[in-house]
């Protein structure tokens, strides 16, 4: 275990390839900021003026992105990063002079789509190549690994067996295909990229710099911190918070983290659980309406759905992931005896609100805007307009408005991996749709498991996890919602309901070793070891494993083809079966639970997961067994344990 203390400060480029930046003078720190301002600022005037043509935002948004990442991301994960190489700048200006040269040619390449010169195909291939090299950098190999692969299949198809043969397709047909059509690297992934994701990015960078963000952290304290394990549920209940406006679990992790695993370590939990908690915690805010992570937005764009719909049926998974870890909190706290912080340490509520309550208004205006049928990119533009007056509404939440002004940059730059990662899960996309890979895969799978939809769930989870080992989400959920939701859509499942499958587990692969992204910033500031880290963060999120398959299984759950009053009874019961499970894992229910009922309160709660009546009544009466049988072995502990006593 290591002995580093909680208090150092954490370096987050050792355990996030995407907050690895390079470290330049003054000088070249305000050329980097105005550069990115001016990205920031594009994006604002082509959200509100809406008269950047579609090819033309796409390109420029992915050269400010590419460029960027060249000038700010070291070139391998042991370079100077206080040096900028020249190859460097010469990257970031042949990207430059490529996508210039998309821009200024868009019109005559419309009109002689399919027979492109030979000067289109060479400016193309070297768009790809630098995509892929600044991909490499920032989000890392493997999704660029898995891009060239698909690029390759397209080539040599024609030479496999099976359902994976194709007619095969030439170099310069797979090229332009790629960087020219919007069938490729600017796709669909980029274009939601380059409007509602990067209006997000900027709320919440708005609300960092305001100073609300802290305001969620000390709502928190003065809801839950005084309860039983306190920082924990300070933990959980503002990384949920948090999570509204935050797209990264190991921002997030580190964020909230930096004070509440102190706390929890100062109460007495092990340094591996109180990373864990805050891990599993910071990873579910990524699920969290109404501002969820970044492929929340593609979901809605996949699916044709209004965002406003896709928060709503996201409410009740995303509230029993953080129930189930808000149980299995407790059921430690309660194991070890563990108490909350003193009152008088805490912000009171009351004057809390009273205070700075009125910072509250951004995230609720948000939510009332787009669940109101307002346009996302409206809803988003209002929020950070919202944001920028609000503090200003009282004169102890005043901030000096330079200091707000510095979140165009920081916008600029947090969306520059989730446009990398974009613009090369593109590069996959379209190969799938240029050779059709997506039905085959989905009909070899399809053949393997037949009609069971349970095994067509389980090859898709695997593919989420699988795919997700240091991936970002939006990457994973991309790779995997072209590849594995089509099988569980021939499969039965609803498509809603198939992506947010995907999506759920890209996201739980952040917390699931033996690459757990934010596990290990999570253990880099308790101290502890990475690995149990990690496994506990799976434990304590087990909720995330299971919630995925009982709305796929009953769409109901999520309001698909029912009601939230016919979804109320599946929720119930959900709840009491986390509490089963979470008991079963943590050894506590209402008293020290023995290891035989340790597994029957486990298969009682996943009795209750599963829909059905039969079911429901098998979990409740096992769950039940336990509860009494617990009682009474607590009781005669307690017995033995006083009559020593009272012979002395």
């Amino acid at each position: 275990m290591s002995n580093k203390p909680a208090t150092e400060p954490i370096d987050l480029t050792a355990i996030d390839r995407e907050s690895k930046y390079k470290i330049f003078s003054p000088t070249g720190d305000k050329v980097i900021s105005v550069i990115l301002t001016v990205f920031a600022l594009f994006q604002l005037y082509a959200s509100i003026s809406n008269k950047v043509p579609l090819q033309i935002l796409r390109y420029t948004h992915l050269g400010f992105a590419i460029s960027l990442a060249f000038l700010l991301y070291p070139a391998t994960k042991h370079a100077d990063r206080h040096k900028l190489p020249w190859y460097d700048c010469l990257f970031a200006l042949l990207f430059v002079c490529v996508v210039g040269y998309f821009i200024v040619n868009y019109k005559p390449l419309q009109f002689r789509a399919g027979a492109y010169t030979m000067v289109d195909t060479i400016m193309a291939g070297l768009g790809i190549a630098l995509v892929l090299l600044a991909c490499w950098r920032v989000v890392g190999p493997p999704i660029v690994i898995i891009a060239s692969c698909f690029f390759l299949y397209g080539m040599v198809g024609k030479y496999m067996g099976g359902f994976l043969r194709h007619r095969g397709f030439a170099l310069k047909r797979i090229i332009t295909h790629l960087f020219i059509t919007t069938e490729g690297v600017i796709g669909n992934p980029l274009g939601v990229c380059s409007t509602y994701i990067f209006l997000f990015i900027l709320f919440g960078a708005f609300l960092e710099k305001t100073k609300i963000g802290q305001f969620f952290i000390d709502l928190a304290n003065s809801l839950a911190g005084w309860a039983a394990g306190g920082p924990a549920k300070v933990a959980v209940l503002s990384s949920a918070l948090q999570g509204t406006v935050s797209g990264s679990s190991v921002s997030n992790t580190v964020s909230t983290g930096t004070f509440t695993i102190p706390l929890m370590k100062s109460l007495g939990y092990e340094p591996e659980f109180a990373g864990a908690v805050e891990a599993a915690a910071s990873t579910g805010g990524q699920i969290m309406p109404p501002v969820m992570g970044s492929a929340a937005f593609l979901i809605s764009d996949a699916c044709g759905i209004p965002y406003r719909q896709l928060i709503l049926v996201a409410i009740i998974p995303a509230s029993l992931y953080f129930i189930g870890i808000w149980i299995s909190v407790h059921l430690e706290a309660k194991r070890l005896g563990l108490k909350g912080t003193p009152r008088e340490q805490l912000p009171r509520l009351l004057p809390l609100l009273r205070a700075k309550g009125h910072l509250i208004l951004p995230l609720a205006c948000i939510i009332y805007f787009m669940l109101s049928g307002l346009t996302i990119t409206r809803s988003a533009l209002y929020g950070c307009l919202i944001c920028l007056i609000v503090p200003y509404l009282r004169k102890n939440t005043r901030v000096p408005f330079f200091q707000i002004f510095k979140a165009l940059p920081q916008a600029g730059k947090s969306v520059i991996s989730v446009a990398t990662a974009c613009s090369t899960a593109g590069i996959i996309i379209g190969m799938v749709t240029l050779t059709g890979l997506g039905q085959r895969i989905g009909a070899g799978i399809f053949n393997l498991v037949g009609n069971n939809v349970f095994l067509a769930l389980v090859c898709a989870m695997f593919t989420s996890l699988i795919l997700g080992m240091g991936v970002s989400t939006t990457s994973n959920y991309l790779i995997t919602s072209t590849i594995a939701a089509p099988i569980l859509i021939r499969a039965g499942i609803p498509m809603l309901a198939a992506h947010m499958f995907c999506f759920y587990f890209g996201i739980v692969a952040d917390i699931t070793p033996p690459v757990a992204l934010a596990a290990y910033a999570g253990s880099a500031i308790a101290g502890g070891n990475a690995f149990k880290t990690g496994v506990n963060a799976t434990k304590l999120a087990i909720a995330a494993f299971l919630i995925p398959y009982m709305f796929a299984m009953n769409p109901k759950m999520i309001m698909i083809g029912g009601t939230f009053l016919e979804a109320l009874p599946m929720v119930v019961t959900a709840i009491i079966g986390l509490i089963g499970i979470g008991a079963g894992f943590i050894g506590y229910l209402n008293g020290p639970v023995k290891p035989l009922l340790r597994c029957v309160s486990i298969v009682g709660g996943l009795a209750l997961v599963v829909p059905g009546t039969k079911t429901d009544i098998i979990g409740i009466i096992l769950i039940a067994i336990v509860m009494v049988l617990t009682q009474v072995s607590t009781a005669i502990d307690g017995k033995r344990h006083r009559e020593p006593e009272t012979a002395g």
